[in-house]
């Protein structure tokens, strides 16, 4: 079924987006790929930490995360994010966009909880796609094993070992 233009309009215009991200050059690209489709409301963070924070003060709609970051890089944050024993936004739609588009990585942000990966440099459409995704058809949330997450798209068994702690394994 169609997206309704002018409903996804108003939902890009309503949206709060925070954009995690070491580098000014980068943070200043997205918000204006962000503005160019229509988001209004745009949060920046330049580390890990400042981004959390965030997070917990500005409770935004979704993160647009880089993965290489000094101290806190973007997996510790997926990671720490991904806790709902402890953080109070857990089930937050997360978009890693980064330089490093190795399988292992897509691999790796997938088994953390990434929502979507993208790859830089990133073009509106793309970025728009994703935000699409997250925004209109958001994938449920699953606590199984050792995962807290968005069910992935192809479907991922959750297996789990003698000591109960259970792992992913990814079905092409």
């Amino acid at each position: 079924m169609p997206i309704d233009t002018r409903s996804l309009e108003a939902r890009f215009a309503a949206a709060k987006v925070l954009i995690v991200d070491d580098e000014h050059y980068m943070r200043k690209v997205v918000r204006t790929l962000l503005m160019s489709i229509g988001v209004r409301t745009i949060y920046e963070a330049a580390d890990g930490p400042a981004g959390l924070e965030t997070i917990r003060t500005v409770m935004p709609d979704f993160v647009i995360l880089d993965w290489e970051m000094p101290g806190l890089d973007g997996a510790g944050f997926v990671r720490m994010v991904r806790s709902p024993q402890t953080f109070p936004l857990p089930e937050i739609p997360i978009i890693m966009l980064t330089g490093h588009g190795e399988r292992s990585r897509v691999i790796q942000a997938i088994e953390l909880g990434v929502n979507e990966f993208l790859l830089k440099p990133v073009s509106s459409k793309a970025l728009r796609d994703r935000i699409i995704a997250v925004m209109t058809k958001p994938r449920p949330v699953v606590n199984v094993g050792g995962y807290f997450g968005p069910a992935p798209r192809k479907l991922v068994d959750i297996h789990q070992d003698n000591d109960d702690a259970g792992h992913l394994v990814m079905l092409s």
